[in-house]
């Protein structure tokens, strides 16, 4: 399971507070990702799942790349909204040189070009895009894009060892190939 999209809630935030007619009032994240989430527009590569209808601050991003080094493998994003988004965004293991094992997914607009007018679709199209070209000029995982500039075979067969489940040196990747 990968993390991406984990807004931390600032210490002493309450949960959206109830208007005086008992129903629930909904905060700005909660406002804005409803009309991201109905602006979505997935490709066929990809899917959501979300466990509970009512929470649509945490959801699943599911990606089947259907062409590159990571053809046939399943990733799962878990998208973890908070208060402030959409503000400011924060990030998401996968053998991949812009992802690193804690997860964090090094996409420029999850950084330094994140705009409040971005959307949970650009995120998802520029994920989908590391996944067809992997960038090792701008690399979290450090061995991983350094292997991809040297030994472009190697790191193919990398990518393939770690989503069939197994190590790749001395780090263990859980199995993501569909099934």
């Amino acid at each position: 399971m990968i993390k991406l999209f984990s807004l931390k809630k600032k210490e002493g935030e309450s949960s959206p507070s109830s208007s005086t007619s008992g129903q629930k009032k909904s905060s700005p994240a909660q406002l804005r990702v409803m009309k991201d989430l109905n602006e979505l527009t997935l490709p066929k590569t990809c899917s959501t799942e979300f466990a509970d209808p009512d929470d649509l601050l945490n959801f699943k991003l599911i990606m089947y790349p259907d062409e590159g080094a990571y053809k046939g493998g399943r990733f799962s994003f878990n998208f973890k909204v908070g208060a402030n988004y959409p503000t400011s965004p924060r990030r998401s293991s996968v053998y991949h040189p812009n992802i690193d094992l804690e997860g964090n997914v090094c996409l420029n607009i999850l950084r330094e070009d994140w705009k409040p007018v971005l959307t949970i679709n650009a995120i998802v199209y520029g994920i989908q895009y590391l996944f067809l070209e992997p960038n090792p000029e701008d690399p979290l995982n450090k061995e991983a894009a350094d292997v991809l500039q040297s030994n472009k075979r190697l790191f193919e067969s990398n990518v393939s060892k770690a989503m069939r489940g197994g190590y790749v040196g001395n780090v263990y990747f859980e199995r993501c190939l569909k099934k």
